[in-house]
């Protein structure tokens, strides 16, 4: 088909991966602007453009799709399909209706559980036991359309976003390119009860509240990796925890139980955390025992709310 590709992270450059190899005609690709990124916070392309440019897809990034400029240059490509993928600006209603075939979305979760910005990490702050894509028609709503195509994958109790996001990517993939071959569809109308929202990651949610269960800190800090990461703080300088299992243990919240090379072993407000990778502001990530090597720790230390 000829398509118009809209993405802007590497969740959606797979996606555009995907579809390039399968054949499909991509003739104009949308992301967002280059962003300052990294140490010298030079100005950083998109994965997704970094894509297309090896590809020597047009590329086109406004920083928004309201004005009658922008929106010409997407009519002007005269295309089937837009496909869109996170791409993280709105699509107004004009531009929706542009393709003839319309607009599919790529969403990383079962709808209409996890509408909106991060549904990987609110799946497993939420403990969901499973998640998965959906492939949606578009509309002025916000992840509100009908599915075309979805399919389940568990969530692993050691899934991180990282590795979640991951397979949700190289599955999003393979559903749009089925989709896209199955055409038409029928479309499945989201039923109305079931409804929950992935508000966008705020940094000030890394913070590690020892107070909660080792069960939700655990999923914090799973959740929260690789972005923000979950923090906490010893004698006055933040620490960030990479890795961590729940394990028996009770104390103080906060609380150093037992140090070992296996790791730290932290108290919890129900149970504890057995904390096998963490980083100090500044250093670089590091096993329980190279940290415990350069660093004095022992039992009856406590962490606190960074």
């Amino acid at each position: 088909m000829r398509l118009i590709f809209a993405g802007t992270p590497e969740f959606a450059a797979v996606a555009l991966s995907a579809l390039l190899t399968a054949g499909h005609e991509v003739v104009l690709v949308l992301t967002q602007p280059d962003r300052p990124a990294g140490r010298g916070m030079s100005l950083q392309a998109s994965p997704v453009k970094q894509l297309a440019l090896s590809h020597g897809l047009p590329v086109f990034q406004p920083a928004s799709l309201k004005d009658v400029d922008a929106q010409a240059v997407v009519r002007q490509a005269n295309a089937e399909l837009m496909v869109v993928a996170a791409y993280g600006l709105i699509l107004p209603q004009a531009v929706l209706d542009m393709p003839a075939s319309g607009c599919l979305n790529i969403h990383a979760s079962l709808l209409p559980r996890w509408r909106g910005a991060a549904p990987i990490q609110r799946a497993i702050l939420a403990g969901d036991a499973q998640t998965g894509v959906c492939i949606m028609q578009m509309e002025a709503g916000l992840d509100t359309g009908p599915v075309l195509l979805s399919e389940a994958i568990d969530i692993a109790e050691d899934d991180t976003a990282a590795s979640l996001h991951d397979r949700l990517a190289l599955l999003g993939g393979q559903l749009i390119v089925s989709a896209l071959d199955q055409l038409p569809l029928p479309a499945e109308l989201q039923p109305e009860s079931g409804v929950t929202y992935a508000a966008k990651i705020e940094k000030a949610e890394s913070v590690i509240d020892w107070s909660r269960s080792a069960i939700e800190v655990s999923r914090q800090v799973r959740a929260f990796n690789p972005f923000p990461g979950s923090a906490t703080s010893l004698d006055g300088v933040t620490v960030k925890i990479w890795q961590a299992a729940v394990v028996d243990g009770c104390g103080v919240p906060g609380q150093v139980l037992s140090v070992s090379r296996d790791g730290i072993v932290v108290a919890c407000g129900e149970g504890a955390l057995l904390i096998r990778t963490l980083q100090k502001a500044g250093g670089k990530r590091l096993s329980a025992a190279q940290f415990i090597a350069g660093h004095a720790l022992c039992a009856g230390v406590c962490f606190s709310s960074a």
